[in-house]
This record gives structure tokens, C-alpha cells and sequence, in this order.
């Protein structure tokens, strides 16, 4: 089942592309701007629209790590955003000026791919800002592009209908005539997969185009062989051009959005239609899977992002999110623990908390002077953010073990409440929720939707009492 859970309608243009980081979720539009949401509230984050490009927005994406935001343009140019405070930390030119058209950072975020109209494309090096090699493709504009999970080479889509690889040295390895009428997107999944016929490592990679298709690929990479595109199948379903396609974050499922308003989502191993989405009124041009998540993002030319969550059966775990409400978090291995940390955009500790053989009894153990005198963590803000996100896990277990009472939990976030406040249309909300929805010029209640007549938040006293009462009943 497939929930409409949430909708964005702040663009003024059409929606051209959105992304999600672990906590984020990035929109960019013919409207010249860039918007960028969290995930907890689906509220704009206050440094939001970023603006600098000076005609459409045609693609956006993360670094691995959500610090960084990459953006090209109509104008020749990727821009470079801090996701922190939403500075533009570098504007990078495409050679001749030529409309930027797709981007895409590297698995380990050290190189960003530019895409042009004229069909040349350039990797930069993300920490030098310095422009490294580049290439072009025969025919046609560069439409699409993306990298393998390893890094070692990646693949463009071209309005001619080519699909080529290349390695990390921007060598040509291999080229396909994939869609007679032009590629539009292409995606790799992130889980690879073995070809029992050539005994080759395999990732298996989608394709759609102006021909109303949507291929499934196996690329065989070998040193000594090259690589090699192998067609798989086609997905039926689609009768119209298909726009946009994306995997899931564990590969499992497929989503592609159509010039005929709908979207469609396949299950990868069957080739099965799982859901069908209708709710777009003009063209879906983008979607979008999170990150160890079942939240999918849709945009469309009519200027809005579809937020949907997909209720999945067990058999489709595999994510850190499933994991959590699956497996007790004292249960956890060190691999459940990373891709916890991976989830909340802590990804930068991994490798130290395997080194320190934390799993999840440890990280439930972990204290602010543990994480200062036995793993090192020199920066307060990181020691508290680390210690914030152990507390919500706790509560989330605690949750888990006996449902929260509804009153307790938020109506914006739909957690539950540490400060809770009233506000004038009588209903209590977490504080820092609240003042995010007003600061974000919103003036009506999240409840009702009328006009609020005064925006003074008054402390809910009695409800934090009764909330602590409870919280110690549960631990008991």
C-alpha cells in the first residue's frame, strides 16, 4: 500500500528534480530556485529557497554524507551548497557555457559529474574545486548519468538514446543504443547482483526513454574484458514516455514516473507492478526512493512534490528503519549499528564504532564522557548530537514496547513531546516543531487550518508532568 502522507507546492515552476539526504529532502525548479525540507516535519528549513542560478533548475542531489548540495542549471553552471546554513560554497562553470542538464556525486563524495546540453560532461574534484577530466558523448545531450556503488566507473544517457560507460579516467568502455527516441533517466541500484552465466560481478541498472520503455540492464565489469551492458527485460505498464525512474535504497523495487501523469512502482526480482499513483496532474518528472526508508518523493510539471509512504511486507526488510522496529536495538550487530548510523546522518562514525566494536548494547551505554575519553570525539556539537539521536532510539524502544498515548505525541512530528506548548487554537504541540512551522511565515493552525489570532506558545505544564509519569511507569 502506497499512502499520500505529505504535499509540497512552494515552486512556482515546474518540478525538475528532487533527492533525499538521511534527513533532508531537496526539490529544484524551472522557477530558478532550490528548496530543501526536513524529513521529520516536511517543513522548509529557514535558509530555504536557495537562489544563485539564473535560469531553471533542471537536477539537485546530495553528497553521501547530506553536508553538500549539488545544483545545475540552464545557466552553465553546478553550484555547491552547505546544507548546514545553505551558503553557496562554490560555483563550478561547464566549458563554453553550455546548459547544465544532470550531476551526480561520487559514492565517496569526492568528485561531482556535470552533464551539458552539447553533450560534454566533467568530473570535479569536490575538494580542490579544481575541474578534472572530461568527455563527450557522440550524439545529442546529455540527459542522464550514474555512478556505480563502488565508484570505479559510471554511465551517461543521451537524448539520441545511447547509453555509455565509462571508467573513473573518463575512458569510453562501452556504448549501447538503448532508446530509439532518447534516454531520459538511468539509475543504478546500489546492491549488486551475480550473473550466473558469465560468472562476472554484475550491477543491474534501469533505463527509460521518449519510447515508452523502461529497461533492466546487468553491466558486466571484468579488468581484463572491459564492461559490458546486457539487456535484461522490459517492464510492461508504461504507455506513455517515461520521464524519471530510481531504485530502492535495498534494490527490491523500481520507481518510474510517466509523461501520462502516473506513477508506477515494480517489484525488481518479478518485474510485478506493485502500485500504480495517480494523484499528479501534468507530467512526473522526477521521484525519488530515500535512503534506508520507505518514504518515496514524486514532482511533476505541475509545480508540485508528492510525499508517499509505502506500508511493505516484512520479506522487503532491509533497511535500517525496518531494522529498528524489527529487532531490538540491545540486539543489534555492529552492521545493524552502522546502518543506524548511516540512517541518521551519522555515516562519518562508522568506521569508529566498528573499530571500537560497538553494537547495540554498547550504544545504548554510551555516555557523553565515553564518547569524549573512549572513542575520542573531540567536538561537543558531535558528542551531542550522537548522545540526541541514542535518546530518540530509546524512546522509539520504549514506543515500540507499549504504544505512546496519542495525546503524547506532537501533531506535526507525531513524536512524542519533551516541551510541549499551547498554542491558540488550543491544541499542544513539541516547541521547537511549533516555532519551526511559524518561522516559516505560516500563520494558520496545523490542526484546522484557520487563521491563528496570536502566535504566543504558553508551556503545557501538566501534559510534560503527565509525560514523565508515564516515561517512568515504562522503565519500571
Amino acid at each position: 500500500m502506497a499512502t499520500l502522507i505529505h504535499s509540497l507546492s512552494d515552486h512556482s515552476g515546474d518540478v525538475n528534480c528532487c533527492a533525499f539526504s538521511s534527513s533532508c529532502l531537496a526539490t529544484c525548479s524551472s522557477d530558478k530556485t532550490v528548496r530543501v525540507y526536513s524529513l521529520r516535519t516536511f517543513s522548509e528549513l529557514p535558509y530555504s529557497p536557495l537562489r544563485g542560478h539564473s535560469y531553471a533548475v533542471h537536477c539537485c542531489c546530495f553528497s553521501p554524507s547530506g553536508r553538500v548540495l549539488a545544483s545545475c542549471s540552464t545557466d552553465g553552471t553546478a553550484a555547491l551548497w552547505d546544507t548546514r546554513d545553505g551558503r553557496r560554497l562554490a560555483v563550478l562553470g561547464q566549458p563554453r557555457a553550455s546548459p547544465l542538464r544532470v550531476c551526480r556525486f561520487s559514492p565517496r563524495g569526492s568528485r561531482l559529474l556535470a552533464g551539458a546540453a552539447d553533450g560534454t560532461l566533467r568530473l570535479w574534484d569536490t575538494r580542490s574545486l579544481r575541474p578534472g577530466r572530461s568527455g563527450n558523448v557522440k550524439d545529442g545531450s546529455l540527459v542522464a548519468c550514474a555512478f556505480s556503488p563502488n565508484g570505479n566507473f559510471f554511465v551517461t544517457g543521451s537524448s539520441s538514446g545511447d547509453l555509455t560507460i565509462w571508467d573513473d579516467k573518463m575512458r569510453c568502455l562501452y556504448n549501447e543504443k538503448a532508446h530509439d527516441l532518447g534516454v531520459t533517466c538511468c539509475d543504478i541500484s546500489s546492491h549488486p547482483v551475480s550473473d550466473s552465466e558469465n560468472g562476472f560481478k554484475c550491477f543491474q541498472m534501469a533505463s527509460c526513454g521518449q519510447d515508452n520503455q523502461i529497461k533492466l540492464w546487468l553491466i558486466l565489469f571484468a579488468d581484463s574484458l572491459g564492461a559490458e551492458l546486457k539487456y535484461k527485460c522490459t517492464l510492461n505498464g508504461h504507455s506513455a514516455p517515461v520521464l524519471a525512474c530510481s531504485f530502492s535504497y535495498d534494490g527490491q523495487m523500481l520507481v518510474s514516473g510517466l509523461v501520462d501523469k502516473s506513477v508506477i512502482i515494480y517489484k525488481t526480482s518479478t518485474g510485478n507492478i506493485l502500485h500504480t499513483l495517480s494523484q499528479h496532474t501534468r507530467y512526473v518528472t522526477t521521484c525519488a526512493f530515500a535512503p534506508h526508508s520507505h518514504l518515496l518523493a514524486t514532482g511533476s510539471m505541475d509545480k508540485t512534490v508528492h510525499i508517499w509512504q509505502l506500508d511493505l511486507k516484512p520479506s522487503s526488510a532491509g533497511s535500517a528503519v525496518e531494522t529498528e522496529s524489527k529487532v531490538p536495538a540491545e540486539d543489534w550487530t555492529e552492521d545493524d549499528v552502522s546502518a543506524w548510523l548511516c540512517a541518521h546522518d551519522l555515516a562519518d562514525f562508522v568506521g569508529l564504532f566498528k573499530l571500537n566494536n560497538i553494537d547495540g548494547k554498547e550504544l545504548l551505554n554510551l555516555t557523553k564522557e565515553s564518547l569524549a575519553n573512549e572513542l575520542k570525539i573531540e567536538s561537543l556539537g558531535l558528542r551531542n548530537k550522537v548522545l540526541q539521536k541514542i535518546e530518540e532510539l530509546r524512546m522509539t524502544m520504549i514506543s515500540v514496547s507499549s504504544p505512546v498515548p496519542d495525546e503524547f505525541l506532537c501533531p506535526i512530528t507525531r513524536e512524542l513531546m519533551k516541551d510541549p506548548v499551547i498554542a491558540a487554537d488550543g491544541y499542544s504541540y513539541e516547541r521547537e516543531a511549533m516555532e519551526q512551522w511559524i518561522s516559516n511565515k505560516r500563520r494558520s493552525s496545523p490542526m484546522t487550518n484557520l487563521p491563528l489570532h496570536s502566535l504566543m506558545l504558553i508551556p503545557n505544564r501538566m501534559l510534560k508532568m503527565a509525560i514523565s509519569r508515564w516515561l517512568e511507569m515504562q522503565q519500571k
